[in-house]
């Protein structure tokens, strides 16, 4: 499993897959960023404006008339007839309502007229046998009757007076009530009924179309006026009524009125929804009225004004344009950007140091960057032209282009990654840009060189107040290129060059707070550590620092002794000053966890370790890397300072306990692997610096008589020692930057063991040494051990636990 684990991080960190993977993403997130902008070159006219040069079509294309499009679709839209709808169904309702509301009541005569007499009571026998308590008499059939009343209402729908149904009762609710009730309904309703015969009415020169309910069938209608309102519905009940009731008795002729013009309700509804429906798909039916330009035909003219027909040509002409160049257009787009990034990552990044140390995560940040300046730069030319054309004053779409903080991209990389490979990247984005504006020289001409100034001012960045010094720098660099290349271009004009220096201005501050805004972003993301982090760092009121000073005095004291030399050395050589000097800082936190075990904390004179067996010695040596490490994670130090704390040992050996196991146990019966230091090996110059510092300075506690050239040659032998075990094999320091590096260091140690002026007499009378005061001088047992440590081993360093 830790196997598996372990390659699986060592392809996502070196793996040429996922770094091929990066560049065809990014080219491909390009392709899809840019792609309107891909197609073809943008003639770009408002309505009035003076054309600058003769147009004409490059091949026959098709032109859409709007008007007689829209036209055709009004008339498709005026011939759909108004839909209403003619439910057949409510007849037979109506007709089951009045049957069953007249069945219930006729159920109870009917019942009343079957049920058999009571015998008399003087019948033959009727006084025989025994006497039997007769049933209570049963309700009155008028009674029952008018029991019904509520539910017969219900059932036909209507309410119905006392009155009318007394007449009813007295007529027993004879079938032939209903009968004609439902006869006038239906010679009514199949004539048709309508809520609103006005509407109807308005659409007497067209028809209608009316649609069946029951049988979905369709028909169009154009006599309107056949169809009756509600109000002459009811009209005709008396007129349809007067053969059919002549000879009934008024009052039960009233009521048969009464309750057919109660119960008809219209039969004919308009669909309003339908109608809308039909009309929206009969316009959307009509195609597109076009016709042909031809090859060569002239679109437009030089000096002419742009009127609204021309504007219709050519808008057909570019998407009719783009449309059969896409594919093409797009693929060919997305071979150039791949071809651009390939001979940039060959020509400036592949052998680079500081992108061979993570190649892929490098190529990630930039691929990143990249992306990320790429959308914000799409943006801003999408809201430029908007923005251009609703100001209140006459501002150019390229004035606005000189506000788009491109230079911002540059500033960023340079923070990260150093100017050298800010460079490139400044090429690269500031031709994407120019390919985005229409491949104008002009624009990748402004962009490149205020990014390569912007980047240049950047790297020497410690405060992260100076990037937006930087940004205005870049502000002003603007106002310069912009006047060079508005003269170029010959548009001296007064507005039109004030708006320009504006926008200018604006963009190269815009540049600075854009770096200083996303620089934490990616320090978080990618576990970047820059300059101006590393200043943070270099702040001795650090927490990590100050437990360092309390608890491990001797060590904290070692750590700024080799922050000082590393300092100093790195400025020698070219290196990172302040980068050596954090490292250095850190590099020993590690000691925090058992820190009596290293000799610089000990102020009594004894040693911890004489009472260890030599392998147990080594282990709480070589665990104060680990422990390093788990500090530095702990408190967020960044991964340069993780990486220069697991190398500031590299693999070398504890000499002083192998060799002591050596004697106690033989040789053959002791591991070296087991007295060295885990690494790697320092794999930069700042890790060498450091590596080397710490053991100089170590060793150079042990000179009894610093003298300049006793020191010397301390400085030449260590350093010796280091480079002839192979632990700088890996790091970048070349034999010349160690003449420097040992120059460097004996002139720091000479400056710190440099001879001190005998005090007068009167120290010794109080008791005190004649070099000055008794603290300044070692204790004798501490002398004892030292020099009983020559005795054994002459040829390894005596101070335990910094090897």
């Amino acid at each position: 499993m830790g196997k598996n684990k372990h390659a699986f991080n060592d392809f996502i960190i070196s793996g040429n897959t996922v770094r091929w993977s990066i560049l065809v993403l990014v080219t491909v997130i390009f392709t899809i960023i840019f792609y309107p902008n891909l197609a073809t070159h943008q003639h770009i006219y408002q309505l009035g404006d003076v054309v600058e040069r003769d147009i004409k079509a490059p091949k026959d294309f098709l032109v859409e008339d709007d008007r007689a499009t829209e036209e055709s679709r009004n008339r498709a839209v005026e011939n759909v007839l108004t839909v209403y709808d003619h439910n057949t169904a409510l007849l037979v309702q109506l007709t089951k309502k009045i049957q069953a509301a007249f069945g219930l009541v006729q159920q109870v005569i009917t019942a009343e007229a079957q049920a058999p007499l009571p015998p008399p009571l003087d019948a033959p026998g009727a006084d025989a046998g025994p006497i039997v308590e007769t049933p209570a008499p049963k309700a009155s059939l008028k009674d029952r009757i008018w029991q019904k009343k509520t539910e017969f209402e219900e059932k036909i729908g209507i309410s119905v007076s006392k009155e009318d149904y007394r007449i009813l009762e007295n007529n027993r609710f004879s079938e032939e009530i209903p009968a004609l009730i439902i006869q006038i309904i239906t010679a009514i309703l199949d004539n048709g009924v309508v809520a609103n015969k006005q509407i109807l009415l308005a659409e007497s020169d067209r028809g209608i179309t009316l649609r069946d309910l029951s049988t979905k069938t369709e028909t169009t209608v154009f006599n309107l006026k056949q169809f009756y309102s509600l109000d002459q519905s009811k009209s005709m009940v008396r007129i349809i009524g007067q053969p059919l009731l002549k000879e009934m008795h008024y009052t039960l002729l009233n009521l048969i009125v009464d309750f057919s013009q109660r119960l008809i309700q219209p039969n004919i509804t308009l669909n309003q929804s339908a109608t809308e429906e039909r009309k929206k798909k009969a316009g959307e039916a009509i195609l597109p009225i076009l016709y042909k330009i031809k090859a060569g035909e002239m679109l437009m003219r030089e000096g002419e004004r742009v009127n609204q027909i021309q504007l219709l040509k050519l808008k057909n002409l570019q998407a009719q344009t783009n449309d059969d160049q896409a594919i093409a257009n797009g693929l060919g787009a997305a071979l150039v950007v791949l071809c651009l990034l390939l001979i940039a990552y060959f020509s400036f990044l592949h052998n680079h140091p500081r992108i061979a140390r993570n190649y892929n995560k490098s190529i990630l940040f930039l691929s990143s960057v990249l992306i990320i300046f790429l959308v914000i730069i799409k943006v801003s030319a999408i809201l430029s032209q908007p923005l251009a054309l609703s100001a209140s004053y006459a501002v150019s779409v390229a004035s606005m282009t000189g506000a788009i903080p491109v230079a911002a991209g540059a500033m960023t990389v340079c923070l990260f990654m150093g100017f050298q490979i800010a460079v490139p990247f400044a090429f690269i984005l500031s031709a994407l840009t120019a390919v985005l504006f229409q491949n104008q020289f002009e624009i990748f001409l402004y962009f490149c060189l205020s990014s390569l100034m912007g980047a240049f001012w950047t790297q020497t960045c410690r405060e992260r107040k100076s990037l937006i010094k930087a940004g205005v720098k870049v502000g002003f660099l603007n106002l310069v290129l912009t006047s060079v290349i508005t003269l170029y271009m010959g548009e001296v004009v007064g507005l039109n060059l004030l708006w320009n220096w504006s926008f200018a201005m604006l963009g190269g501050i815009s540049a600075g707070v854009v770096t200083l805004g996303i620089t934490p972003l990616f320090e978080m993301a990618f576990r970047y550590t820059t300059d101006i982090s590393l200043l943070e760092l270099a702040n001795l009121d650090r927490p990590i620092l100050k437990r360092l000073m309390l608890e491990a005095p001797g060590t904290y004291h070692h750590s700024i002794l080799v922050g000082t030399m590393v300092e100093a050395a790195a400025s020698e050589i070219g290196a990172n000053p302040l980068l050596a000097k954090v490292c250095a800082y850190y590099h020993d936190i590690g000691k925090l966890k058992n820190p009596l075990y290293f000799i610089e904390n000990q102020s009594n004179g004894k040693n911890r370790h004489d009472k260890l067996a030599p392998s147990m010695s080594g282990l709480i040596l070589i665990s104060h890397v680990k422990n390093g490490i788990e500090l530095a994670k702990k408190n967020k130090l960044g991964e340069v300072i993780i990486d220069t704390i697991s190398q500031h040992h590299g693999t070398s050996l504890i000499s002083y306990f192998y060799e002591k196991a050596k004697q106690l146990k033989g040789e053959e019966n002791v591991n070296i692997e087991n007295y060295r230091y885990p690494g790697p090996k320092p794999q930069t110059r700042e890790a060498g610096l450091v590596m080397l510092a710490d053991v100089v300075e170590a060793a150079s506690r042990t000179l009894e008589n610093p003298t300049p050239s006793r020191i010397r040659g301390l400085v030449q032998n260590m350093i010796n020692k280091i480079f002839s075990d192979g632990q700088l094999d890996e790091c970048e320091l070349t034999l010349k930057d160690l003449h420097k590096i040992a120059r460097s260091y004996y002139a720091m140690l000479s400056g710190i063991y440099h001879h001190r002026i005998e005090y007068a007499d009167t120290t010794r009378d109080n008791g005190k040494g004649k070099n000055g005061h008794s603290d300044q001088r070692q204790t004798k047992s501490v002398q004892d051990s030292a020099e009983k440590n020559r005795g054994d081993d002459s040829g390894h360093l005596k101070r335990l636990g910094l090897s």
